[in-house]
């Protein structure tokens, strides 16, 4: 609701005012269409019967009321109004905005917060008369203890919930350590490898016309680029690092170790399966892919080799 137009001292323009009240607005929202403003409360209640504009009936959702204009925000805080409690004696006369904090202090308030000379218990105003010290700080203590004993079942509550989760955890870990330890390494070891060679038929086949563009010790930054193209191609995690330990000459196998043996072994690896790392000058070799080779050419479970041109 509005605040009574009576209260003010001076014109209070139209534009001011609720149509739906015939107050002076309070805490105002405006409809986002035709911007006809209203108090807070007042166009909520009507929009929950009405879901229309009550000046124009243009439809108009709960959701769609937003801030009036500043300038509308600002003719209202000029206005200047009676204290809440003027009926009560206060003769304050105060600008619209000033009026909230005012009444929370003015003397007239039958609820402004007060203390007891004597015990210093702060109560509302209105009550001070018939305060008796003594019973009033007997209860404020019993609150106190009620609280204290709501907080002390709460904390005995969540012990037991904790408790019961770590014995719940406890549980799940004897079962992962039973399944582990009954779960043979070969078994988990084909896990790894049907997993490696999914991901190694999602690559194409590479062909490789020129093996003098090999880079047999590329640099930090063209390493990182190739790491990144193997995480998006999809390669396990735990793959990607010994993938790319495996991408320069102090890791490679001894068939390929030096540019002499690469040299000697030139027909040998013409031999390779090699997969293209999408994106880059850059290949997969795989033991899976390459059983028939010469274990002097390959690695477990494979290698990259990054080139600076060549592959097709």
């Amino acid at each position: 609701m509005g605040y009574d137009v009576n209260r003010f001292h001076g014109e209070v323009d139209d534009e001011l005012i609720c149509s739906i009240c015939s107050g002076v607005l309070e805490n105002p929202l405006q409809a986002p269409s035709c911007e006809h403003a209203f108090c807070t409360d007042c166009i909520k209640e009507w929009l929950s019967r009405m879901p229309t504009c009550p000046v124009d009936r243009l439809h108009v959702a709960i959701d769609d009321l937003k801030p009036t204009s500043r300038i509308l925000r600002n003719l209202l805080c000029r206005l200047v109004i009676d204290c809440d409690y003027s009926k009560s004696g206060c003769t304050s006369k105060l600008k619209l905005d000033q009026l909230p904090n005012h009444c929370l202090e003015c003397d007239y308030n039958p609820e402004k917060p007060s203390s007891c000379t004597e015990c210093r218990l702060t109560i509302p105003k209105s009550q001070l008369s018939d305060h008796v010290c003594v019973r009033d700080l007997r209860s404020v203590v019993s609150k106190q203890e009620e609280q204290i004993s709501y907080c002390t079942t709460r904390i005995s509550e969540l012990e037991q919930q904790i408790k019961h989760l770590t014995e719940k955890f406890r549980s799940l870990s004897c079962l992962v350590r039973g399944f582990n330890s009954h779960c043979p390494a070969n078994m988990m070891e084909s896990f790894e490898q049907d997993e490696i060679e999914r991901w190694v038929h999602t690559l194409p086949r590479a062909r490789i016309t020129r093996w003098g563009g090999m880079i047999s010790t590329p640099d930090n930054t063209l390493q990182e680029t190739v790491r990144r193209a193997l995480i998006d191609s999809g390669c396990p995690m735990n793959l990607v690092a010994e993938l790319m330990e495996n991408a320069h000459e102090r890791r490679w196998p001894p068939g390929l170790s030096t540019l002499e043996i690469r040299q000697r072994n030139r027909k040998a690896y013409h031999n390779f399966v090699c997969r293209k790392i999408p994106g880059r000058q850059a290949v997969v070799v795989m033991s899976c892919d390459n059983t028939r080779m010469n274990q002097e050419m390959l690695l477990d479970p494979g290698l990259v080799m990054i080139f600076a041109h060549g592959i097709e």
